[in-house]
């Protein structure tokens, strides 16, 4: 019996391909130009607040969508446009999601939408930069930067997808945006971060 097992797991192992350790690079000189849009299937956005001065705690979104120019010779003329659906806020507890999509706190029938639209990056080093835009929440406009660093670029081996990911972290004041809720109970500090996948478009 167990040399049966054997044989069939070796037949297994030999009938699969073997996909490539790492098809990514972190060289920005090999990351293709051109128009890249979000991969909403990898594309993560979290959030951070104080709970009281307890607990830092988080929640996320999803369903992102959006669009990434790269000039990799060029990183300073790279624009950004990114949507994020605000209905899609997640936590840990159904209820306070539901009180989170309310009008209390981000409103997602008045306000659906968070966007961030870029209109400056400043490379630092080869792979990081800072990119500084328009954040649009709850119905305010203002600007805010980000802390963007290359995480890897190539040919995604199962998709075959060109493709490119980058992490950025940024903060932001929620009461600069009319949420206010339980402040300051409730931290004004809101902590982002994003790790984002950009498929490259034909």
């Amino acid at each position: 019996m167990k040399s049966i097992l054997a044989s069939g797991l070796l037949a297994l192992l030999v009938a699969t391909p073997v996909l490539a350790q790492s098809p990514a690079t972190r060289d920005p000189a090999q990351i293709q130009a051109g128009t890249y849009a979000v991969d909403p299937n990898h594309t993560q956005v979290g959030w951070r607040v104080s709970h009281m001065g307890f607990s830092n705690y988080a929640g996320g979104f999803s369903d992102v969508s959006g669009t990434l120019e790269l000039q990799p010779k060029n990183p300073a003329a790279a624009k950004l446009s990114i949507k994020i659906p605000v209905a899609s806020v997640t936590t840990t507890s159904a209820k306070l999601t539901d009180e989170l999509k309310g009008d209390q706190w981000l409103d997602a029938a008045k306000f659906p939408d968070m966007t961030f639209v870029s209109t400056k990056v400043t490379p630092e080093g080869k792979d990081k930069a800072k990119v500084t835009g328009n954040l649009t929440l709850h119905g305010v406009t203002k600007p805010v930067t980000l802390d963007v660093a290359l995480v890897g670029a190539g040919v995604n081996p199962l998709s075959k997808k060109v493709t490119v990911g980058f992490d950025a972290t940024g903060t932001l004041k929620r009461s600069e945006f009319g949420v206010k809720t339980y402040l300051p109970l409730i931290g004004d500090d809101l902590h982002l971060t994003i790790a984002g996948a950009f498929e490259r478009q034909d």
